[in-house]
């Protein structure tokens, strides 16, 4: 590791150290900490006037600024793990990246997508059901676009190993080819909400009937200048 990178590392770990000098300050740390992600996790879930609640399955991604979209999932629960995706009570990313550092989030709910989608894949997603069908779609959009957490899985002796995507035989890569419609009409919208683009005065949430993009940064500048 270069010097600069251990530099950073030694005034990460000083300026955490100086916010938790007592238990009042590990107190007010802990309290800042989950009222943000607590707002985050309301921003990824909550109804508003142009998109119902996020509930049920769904695909996920964090961007990270500089390194861009850098973790993909899915979930059959958007309700539960999308307000945990913050918190990281029962998600790794949290705890590898944390929520104050995420440039976006992007939220796809792939199943309002159906209706559009060709008969073929209609009937395919019948006969597979929701929970391999989410797992086809994480697979093509991880396949497409590489996000390096999902590169890599840990290994018990403390190493890290690649993920080869490609000849990947998990349930969802064996599913995926059944759904190409709804796929690219998953792919589209993924796009559509990447490309968006939060200016000054525009709210933290940007909302579409099938899907959102958070902004964490931007919550995090307002509660900063608050």
């Amino acid at each position: 590791m270069n010097n600069r990178y251990e530099d950073a590392f030694k005034g990460w770990r000083a300026s955490l150290r100086e916010l938790i000098t007592d238990a009042s300050g590990l107190a007010e740390w802990q309290e800042r900490r989950y009222r943000f992600a607590h707002m985050i996790g309301e921003l990824l879930t909550s109804p508003n006037e142009t998109c119902p609640e996020m509930t049920g399955p769904v695909l996920y991604g964090v961007s990270l600024p500089g390194t861009g979209l850098c973790y993909v999932g899915q979930t059959q629960e958007a309700e539960r793990r999308l307000r945990d995706l913050p918190v990281g009570e029962s998600h790794h990313l949290a705890n590898t990246v944390p929520p104050e550092l995420w440039e976006r989030v992007i939220v796809v709910r792939w199943p309002d997508l159906l209706e559009q989608a060709p008969s073929a894949d209609q009937q395919a997603a019948a006969d597979l059901g929701p929970s391999v069908c989410g797992l086809a779609l994480e697979h093509l959009l991880q396949l497409t676009t590489l996000p390096p957490l999902n590169g890599r899985r840990r290994h018990r002796n403390g190493e890290w190993r690649p993920r080869d995507h490609v000849r990947s035989r998990s349930r969802g890569a064996v599913h995926a080819p059944m759904l190409p419609g709804l796929w690219e009409l998953t792919w589209q919208t993924w796009q559509h909400l990447g490309a968006v683009r939060a200016g000054a005065g525009d709210p933290p949430a940007i909302t579409a009937r099938v899907g959102r993009v958070v902004f964490p940064s931007r919550v995090l500048e307002e509660t900063v200048v608050g």
